[in-house]
């Protein structure tokens, strides 16, 4: 049918009708809010790159885990800041290390939120790289080993899903030989499987301080040029047990996120990352854009994209709007 019989603004005409015929439904439960963990009593202090966004104490984090649960978020992400670094990064596994505290505290105040844990080197270790480091160059193997007993740590502690964002070759077989090994073996994988090396990361690597101390990451994370690969790294990521895949960064790598689930079609996850986001909320106070409604825009074409899960930042600025929206 053509014009005039067939008329697509009819459908248009007002927002019931628009909501009627919706393709894509952004919900709370979609969300999953990031939240950094550091050492101390009472800190609660502003990223200036992030604006929203607290380094917090484990005190202070256990209020802010209960006060996403309380808006609809079904989960959070922690990534810690150890009180000292080392070349082998290890607080990322120790026992009382501050991502474990983080962990038992909120199974403590709200134990029904999920509680995902990043896991990787790179905040603890004293070169910023997410391996062991021999000779100047980031070695795979023997990377490996401790990541797996990070994972494992974390899942002693309480956690619901590990997240290794480390980007080794291997890594979640690793993991996942060690946590069914240790009677873990219902605690699900979230793996970092297309995650690129991307400028985006800036005012994370701020507020984690992790920022590598020589040379880059290219050597381990993807190439933003390359897709195929995308398809090859989340395929091997499967095969080796990951429970849930993950595109990051989100915007800049949607192609890749709607072949992603196009070809494999299990759950996916996009992080929207600090870079995104300090754009959006940088662009807003200059009044340059509405900040709100960008926002949303953004986490819908992420979702229409193919994900099923959404780390962002503006977790709990997004559940708000989403409790307000008709």
């Amino acid at each position: 049918m053509y014009y005039p019989v067939f008329r697509p603004r009819r459908l248009r005409q007002n927002e019931t009708l628009r909501r009627l015929v919706r393709e894509t439904h952004l919900h709370r439960e979609d969300l999953i809010q990031p939240l950094f963990v550091v050492h101390g009593r009472g800190v609660r202090q502003e990223i200036p790159s992030m604006p929203g966004c607290f380094h917090l104490s484990v005190d202070e984090l256990a209020k802010e885990a209960k006060e996403a649960a309380a808006m609809g978020i079904p989960g959070v992400i922690l990534f810690g800041i150890p009180a000292a670094k080392d070349a082998v990064g290890s607080e990322a596994y120790a026992e009382d290390g501050i991502v474990q505290q983080a962990v038992r505290a909120i199974k403590d105040t709200v134990s029904d939120l999920l509680v995902i844990t990043d896991v990787c080197l790179c905040e603890y270790t004293s070169h910023g790289h997410c391996g062991v480091v021999e000779r100047g160059q980031v070695k795979n193997d023997p990377t490996l080993e401790l990541l797996a007993r990070t994972a494992l740590s974390h899942a002693e502690s309480g956690a619901d899903i590990v997240a290794p964002s480390d980007m080794m070759d291997g890594r979640v077989s690793a993991i996942r030989e060690t946590l069914d090994e240790e009677d873990f073996e219902d605690t699900p994988i979230m793996a970092y499987s297309a995650k690129y090396a991307s400028a985006f990361y800036g005012p994370f690597r701020d507020a984690a301080a992790s920022a590598p101390q020589f040379g880059d990451r290219r050597t381990y994370q993807m190439d933003p040029a390359n897709s195929d690969e995308a398809l090859r790294e989340v395929g091997l990521d499967l095969e080796e047990g990951a429970d849930i895949v993950m595109v990051k960064p989100a915007l800049p790598y949607l192609d890749i996120l709607w072949r992603v689930k196009q070809e494999f079609g299990g759950p996916v996850a996009a992080y929207h990352v600090s870079g995104e986001y300090a754009m959006l909320k940088a662009a807003g106070r200059l009044g340059w854009i509405d900040e709100e409604r960008v926002l949303m825009e953004t986490l819908t074409s992420i979702k229409r994209a193919g994900a099923d899960l959404i780390l962002t930042y503006a977790a709990k600025e997004a559940a708000r709007l989403l409790e307000n929206r008709p």
